[in-house]
């Protein structure tokens, strides 16, 4: 996973949210972009197809989104938190390309630790982040060759 931390309250307890026609179109926006992207950026791709949705309830969407699992969050390394529509519910991480956005899946060995840690100093109901920036291949090699 990525910027999230698990849902707050569990399953069986949380009420399903409605599905709204502005939901439906943030999410098939972020289904058509490969990696992550900002709310002001989803914002101007949603006005530029002609969507009159305004840019708070693009970012309200997308926290519910988030908090529902059905997208995956990253803090940038300035700070700013992008979005990426996913097709896994299952726990995960990602390494990001810091200069075009590619994201890779990945399965540090930490989950274990983690929890060990907490633990073993008392803590329960225990949830974390864990965000990997680099530069990718793609980047690297025009890097070079320019």
């Amino acid at each position: 996973m990525t910027g999230r931390t698990g849902p707050a309250d569990s399953e069986a307890t949380r009420k399903p949210r409605r599905s709204t026609q502005q939901k439906s179109a943030i999410s098939a926006e972020l289904s058509t972009l490969g990696g992550f992207v900002s709310a002001q950026e989803l914002h101007r791709l949603l006005n530029a197809s002609g969507s009159g949705i305004g840019v708070a309830t693009v970012y309200r969407q997308l926290n519910r989104l988030a908090d529902d699992g059905e997208i995956d969050t990253v803090t940038s390394p300035d700070g700013e938190r992008l979005f990426r529509s996913c097709h896994t519910a299952e726990h995960h991480h990602h390494i990001v390309c810091r200069q075009c956005g590619t994201a890779v899946e990945i399965s540090p060995p930490v989950e274990q630790w983690l929890d060990d840690v907490g633990r073993s100093n008392g803590f329960t109901a225990i949830s974390h982040t864990f965000e990997v920036f680099g530069i990718c291949a793609d980047c690297s090699t025009s890097a070079e060759t320019s």
